[in-house]
């Protein structure tokens, strides 16, 4: 098989969801998950149908962040995906294990047909977005995403740091390779937000988030500082509490 053809995607529809986002890291720890919780939230809120599906097999963390057990069902169209407090819909391998804590250890072929097995046979009914999280990097489970959903478009998380921006050069170039839109750049844990006095401390560095966008000609969405009052809420599952205006700039910009 030549390369060309090795990128040529086999999709598979879900009719009821309208639009289907991804969001990747180049590598992991710039909080690519609380991301794309947020982002959820704010479709949510908006007034959209919405979904997540983790396709973060060996290190999920979208259930812990919505206060979700383990406990789905199935249905007569397949698993049945659990429900947050506000009614955002949610599937993660976390959901199916009988312990939060217990470990995932699978290669790389098992990880992917997990998560094409989330998409094609889990009942997500009628949606406006189902957010994808992705696992970091841009290996085999970002790859089979890319090829077996219809995804309209990539979100890009990334930190301050240089060789994070420089892993996020190689995530875009990816996506191109793979004629996917990136719909925008999120710099995350761009400085501190001092609780007392709520100054910002560039701990990392300064933001160099927006000069990145620009040199790959990608909306740049926004700068989200480190907020202990997040970390908080994700670590007692309520991210739903948490205001941020990340998706109606992610609207506005594509």
């Amino acid at each position: 098989m030549n390369q060309q053809n090795a990128f040529e995607p086999e999709k598979n529809a879900q009719p009821g969801v309208k639009h289907v986002i991804a969001v990747m890291s180049g590598k992991g720890g710039v909080g690519k998950s609380s991301v794309t919780a947020l982002l959820a939230v704010g479709s949510h809120r908006e007034g959209y149908q919405t979904g997540i599906l983790d396709a973060d097999i060996t290190g999920p963390s979208i259930p812990k962040m919505f206060g979700l057990k383990a406990g789905t069902f199935t249905g007569a169209n397949g698993l049945l995906p659990l429900e947050t407090a506000a009614g955002i819909k949610v599937m993660s391998l976390n959901l199916l294990l009988p312990n939060e804590d217990d470990p995932v250890i699978w290669r790389g072929p098992l990880i992917g047909a997990t998560v094409k097995q989330f998409w094609e046979e889990v009942d997500w009914g009628d949606l406006d977005y189902l957010f994808i999280d992705l696992p970091p990097g841009t290996a085999d489970a970002p790859l089979t995403v890319m090829q077996s959903i219809p995804l309209d478009g990539l979100v890009i998380v990334t930190s301050p740091q240089e060789l994070t921006l420089m892993v996020v050069r190689k995530a875009v170039k990816m996506a191109r390779k793979m004629e996917i839109p990136v719909l925008g750049l999120v710099e995350n844990m761009s400085g501190l937000l001092c609780p007392h006095c709520s100054r910002k401390i560039e701990i990392f560095g300064p933001s160099k988030g927006r000069e990145v966008a620009e040199e790959a000609g990608v909306p740049f969405l926004a700068s989200l500082p480190l907020d202990q009052r997040l970390a908080e809420y994700c670590d007692e599952g309520r991210i739903e509490e948490y205001e941020t205006d990340l998706f109606k700039t992610l609207l506005a910009k594509n």
